[in-house]
């Protein structure tokens, strides 16, 4: 694959402006990738998709996508029509990226669903099964039956203008076997959650789960977020330990 780059923006509603021109730059200055952060329960925060509609209609290169979605927050069908949507407005700039959803009080005190840890990987599955198969079945009836959730006889479509990419932002093993068996991407958490000693071994476990279910690991993309500052000069020698920032 082609190695890309791009930034991680946060929807924060007292710097929107700063935000909107950080995109604008982004695009001018020839980066490929901009991720927005989505935590519906965060206060301070704007929802991350009504972001995303702005920056995409501000930008012309720019790949856009949340990082990463909570699905709890959203039905998978519903999702999968948000993200046709914005794929067919913007040209074919936008990919999903997808989370099991990870701060499970701050989803219950919204009304979302108060899910295992297990449960909450069984229900992602779950859910991009049926966002894939409404995205592949324009006007035919999409029926799945699952423990969490359920699509029975909706008419699949809006069909994206190219195949949406699902980049999932997973953690621990059983999440990372998941990505390798499902996923087009995995959009690898900041190192504060998964430090850098730990990205071999959750990379050898995505490879294993490709292989197993009979793909190429070398289709599944690696995202690495990195944390830091640009300083304006000589920084210490780079220590890729724990969540140690970049400078």
């Amino acid at each position: 694959m082609p190695l890309r780059f791009g930034i991680q923006l946060a929807p924060t509603a007292d710097d929107l402006e700063n935000v909107r021109d950080l995109a604008r730059r982004a695009d001018r200055d020839g980066l490929d990738l901009l991720g927005i952060q989505d935590h519906p329960y965060a206060t301070a925060q704007v929802d991350a998709f009504s972001l995303i509609t702005t920056v995409l209609t501000e930008t012309a290169r720019l790949t856009v996508f949340p990082d990463v979605a909570s699905l709890p927050m959203r039905g998978p069908a519903m999702l999968a029509k948000i993200a046709a949507s914005l794929d067919r407005l913007s040209g074919g700039r936008f990919d999903l990226g997808l989370g099991a959803g990870g701060i499970r009080r701050a989803i219950r005190s919204m009304g979302g669903p108060d899910r295992t840890d297990r449960q909450a990987l069984d229900a992602l599955e779950e859910g991009i099964g049926i966002m894939r198969a409404m995205w592949r079945s324009p006007g035919e009836r999409v029926r799945r039956s699952g423990d969490y959730y359920s699509v029975d006889g909706v008419r699949g479509g809006l069909a994206p203008s190219r195949p949406i990419e699902i980049w999932v932002g997973s953690l621990g093993p059983r999440a990372h076997a998941l990505t390798g068996r499902l996923a087009d991407g995995w959009a690898a958490p900041i190192p504060h959650y998964l430090p850098y000693e730990k990205w071999s071994a959750a990379q050898d476990r995505i490879d294993a789960a490709a292989r197993d279910a009979g793909r190429d690991p070398a289709d599944v993309l690696r995202m690495a977020q990195l944390v830091g500052l640009v300083t304006d000069g000589p920084a210490e020698q780079l220590r890729l330990e724990g969540e140690t920032p970049i400078r």
